[in-house]
């Protein structure tokens, strides 16, 4: 709900309080407001002048040449706008004004010729493009009423504005109108309301010899009133009412629809205008739809109607579909001249249904939906009347057709101030809580301690005591209610194993360089077994289907994080982020059922992507892309971290790149994945060079164990050796690693792998395989006929195992 602060001062003095200090107020009573908006920019110097002649610019075929009249002077001002012409009075920016956006005005030469100033479009004056009417879209501003030459335009066209954006909660369908949202007002500051005069004068004439209602579901229709406005003069509505639906959000189109807007935002009461005349009859029937009827609603949309939806009828034929949106036949147009008024309560059920069947929904609707004031119904058809007689010249009939059978009963709720003070830990006297009960306008009995509060039908959210305790509570501030510590001994929680993991795993991944995200734990059908990790297919898992799914998109629960984590990488990188270290810890869904029966059970996993520059220089002109070996690096730096030996094996997975892809082995037991994404995927989803991991945090916790160690500083200087050998190309490098640091222990502290060359000077069928050899002894200096033996005997092993030769 858009709720402008000056169509609010017309029924509550604000006196000076700032929008954010009222804003401020009303969420500590219990409404959230979402933000402010202004409705422009401040500016200054623009007034109203009056074009006292528009001739064509001597030197330009699309300019006009005007003498603009300001009150103090006229000024010369040449205008390109197509609807400028002489008599018009117009918002004009004298020389020095300032508009919004910082655009200061001068005295500038056009053509060769001086211009003193600048006739304003709507939109140059700040307000939304949405909002402006369709024919002054594109031109000048034009006042249609008479307004005083040199006049400021701030007031006149709303420019001083602030509108509060209200978050209502369902329970609060009294704020979605202007006078709801007075009497909140009224009670948070304490200041008298004021509403509005709905006195009618109406012609000789009945509704009753025109029109006959009747309704064949009172059940859904409790109430249909219907008036009728003659001698209507269709044209735009007075400058006032189009300012307060703009600040509301709603675009002007002509003084009929305007004032059923109008109405329906200040009363909370929607209505509808049918042309009498393209009626075509006498007859008003509501009544259900028959099955596979059509209506051609507003819209220009040809709707096909079930026996769920309420129609309005001519007796024969539907012509609006109830409490959702008008028929096109009997639309209101520019030569209407009589007009049905209807005004109506339609259960909030039979809306709600036909909303959700049509995919229609409208401001009417969802104040059906929620409920609208019983008792304000008919006030409100006799307000949008007395508009239509005072704004389009109209004639309105005598009296109003209807069928009431509405209950406009109001509630009784009794409350006792021990309980309310026991309930709220507080002491507020009985003088207080009647205090309250005036300020809300709650008619009340009071008793002693009990007041038996009569509830006004505007609230229809109130029923119970415990309503009541909130109104007391809201309105005397949750500021004021007194809180206190538990007694006793309090101890703080104590994270879980698992919850220890997670947090270190993910200080980890953060200090390596990662962001953290969250995606959907639902996938679809394309996805739902795409990436998923060797052993969780050993399960022989399939994967389960929600039975009421949101979307295609969000079908099946997921088997593995990665499809939804790379969908964030691809739309990030449509957004020009191309360098991009995610992570995403969080669960898969296994089952072995194909026929769900039983809870699918849960997984923790990790999963990771990364594309793009890992490191960039530009001073030094240094990058580093992403790559296989900078994703297993910080992999087998969290295990290390985690103090869990972990070894990479070659893989071959169906969505990753064939040659640049490992599995991961804990105790033998395969426990994750890494590699870059397959080409032909990457080329799918527009990504280029990505690679992922995917972890199971359950095998890590297993593993895992949380205890402090630390390792001696060496006393004594380390020896490093370098070595190659010439082996077969299918020969693994880690394979070598790990048997040089089988021989080498305990002298060998640090095995590196530096260099793998495959070319000249190497025979074919072969490759050459560097590695650094750090020795050190903690207990005394090494001598070098040591290192030599230790050297040696690792060279003579891989010679021996690997088939292999040192590289001279």
């Amino acid at each position: 709900m858009l709720v402008s602060l000056n169509w609010l001062r017309n029924y509550v003095d604000l006196g000076d309080i700032s929008p954010e200090d009222l804003a401020e107020k009303i969420s500590k009573t219990g409404i959230e407001v979402d933000g402010i908006e202004y409705i422009a920019e401040k500016s200054k110097g623009v007034v109203v002048g009056y074009v006292e002649s528009c001739e064509k610019h001597p030197n330009a075929d699309k300019l006009n040449l005007c003498q603009v009249n300001v009150g103090e002077e006229t000024l010369q001002i040449i205008c390109g706008a197509p609807n400028v012409s002489q008599g018009q009075k117009v918002a004009v920016a004298k020389p020095g004004a300032v508009l919004p956006g910082n655009f200061k005005i001068k005295k500038v030469k056009l053509r060769g010729i001086e211009s003193n100033g600048m006739i304003c479009s709507m939109q140059e004056l700040g307000i939304e493009e949405k909002y402006v009417p369709k024919d002054m879209a594109d031109g000048i501003y034009v006042f249609e009423e008479d307004v005083a030459i040199g006049e400021s335009v701030e007031g006149l066209l709303n420019l001083n504005d602030a509108v509060l954006e209200f978050d209502l909660t369902p329970n609060r369908s009294d704020c979605l109108s202007m006078i709801g949202v007075a009497y909140e007002v009224a009670a948070i500051l304490d200041k008298p309301i004021k509403l509005p005069d709905e006195s009618l004068e109406t012609g000789a004439e009945h509704v009753s010899d025109y029109v006959s209602v009747q309704v064949e579901e009172p059940e859904l229709n409790p109430y249909y009133g219907a008036f009728l406005v003659k001698d209507i003069e269709v044209k735009p509505s007075p400058l006032w009412m189009q300012n307060h639906l703009m600040a509301a959000g709603i675009r002007p189109i002509s003084n009929v629809v305007d004032i059923t807007n109008y109405v329906l935002l200040e009363y909370g009461q929607p209505l509808h205008a049918f042309d009498f005349e393209r009626l075509g009859t006498n007859q008003i029937l509501v009544r259900r739809a028959k099955a596979e009827e059509t209506l051609v609603t507003l819209d220009d949309e040809t709707r096909v109607l079930s026996e769920d939806d309420l129609v309005i009828t001519d007796g024969t034929v539907p012509v609006a579909l109830a409490g959702v949106m008008g028929g096109k036949s009997t639309e209101v147009h520019d030569g209407t001249k009589t007009v049905l008024l209807e005004a109506a309560y339609f259960a909030p059920s039979s809306v709600r249904k036909t909303v959700k069947e049509t995919g229609l929904r409208s401001e009417s609707s969802t104040r059906f939906e929620k409920g609208v004031d019983p008792s304000r119904v008919k006030q409100a058809g006799i307000r949008a009347a007395q508009l239509l007689k005072q704004y389009a010249g109209a004639t309105v009939l005598d009296g109003v057709v209807s069928v009431d059978t509405l209950d406009r009963t109001e509630k009784m709720v009794s409350i006792n101030s021990n309980t309310i003070n026991d309930r709220l830990g507080t002491t507020i006297s009985n003088e207080e809580i009647g205090d309250i009960l005036r300020k809300l306008r709650f008619p009340f009995e009071q008793n002693g301690d009990v007041f038996h509060v009569t509830i006004p039908t505007r609230r229809g959210d109130i029923t119970i005591f415990e309503d009541m305790l909130e109104e007391v509570a809201r309105i005397y501030g949750y500021d004021n209610l007194p809180f206190t510590l538990p007694e006793g001994v309090s101890q703080a929680a104590e994270l879980t194993e698992q919850q220890r993991l997670k947090r270190k795993v993910k200080h980890y991944l953060q200090g390596s360089g990662l962001h953290e995200v969250m995606t959907y734990s639902l996938t679809n059908e394309a996805k739902k077994q795409a990436f998923v990790s060797p052993e969780v297919k050993d399960y022989g898992v399939h994967p389960v289907k929600v039975a009421m799914p949101m979307s295609e998109d969000h079908q099946y629960l997921r088997l593995s994080i990665l499809p939804e984590l790379l969908q964030s990488v691809a739309y990030n990188r449509a957004r020009n982020q191309m360098n991009i270290a995610y992570y995403e810890m969080g669960s898969i869904f296994v089952s072995s059922e194909e026929s769900i029966t039983k809870q699918p059970t849960e997984e923790q996993r990790l999963a990771g992507a990364l594309t793009g520059n890992w490191l960039e220089h530009p001073w030094q002109q240094e990058n580093k892309m992403a790559d296989f070996y900078v994703v297993k690096g910080i992999i087998e730096g969290l295990f290390e971290h985690l103090a869990i030996p972990v070894a990479f094996k070659p893989a071959k997975l169906p969505e990753l790149h064939p040659g640049r892809c490992a599995t991961l082995f804990v105790q033998d037991k395969v426990v994750g994945f890494i590699g870059q994404v397959h080409p032909v995927i990457e080329k799918q989803m527009d990504l280029k060079e990505t690679y992922v991991f995917d972890i199971n945090l359950e095998s890590l916790l297993n593993e895992y164990r949380d205890r402090t160690a630390f390792n001696v500083i060496p006393k004594y200087p380390s020896i490093a050796r370098d070595i190659a050998f010439i082996v077969d190309k299918g020969v693994l490098a880690g394979d070598i690693k790990s048997r040089i640091e089988d021989k080498g222990s305990p002298l060998v502290k640090q095995v590196q792998i530096f260099d793998v060359y495959e070319g000249e000077n190497v025979p074919e069928g072969k490759k050459s395989i560097a590695y650094s050899l750090v020795y050190q002894d903690p207990e005394k200096t090494l001598k070098d006929d040591e290192v030599e033996a230790s050297y040696q005997e690792i060279v003579n092993t891989i010679n021996e195992e690997f088939n292999a030769y040192i590289r001279s």
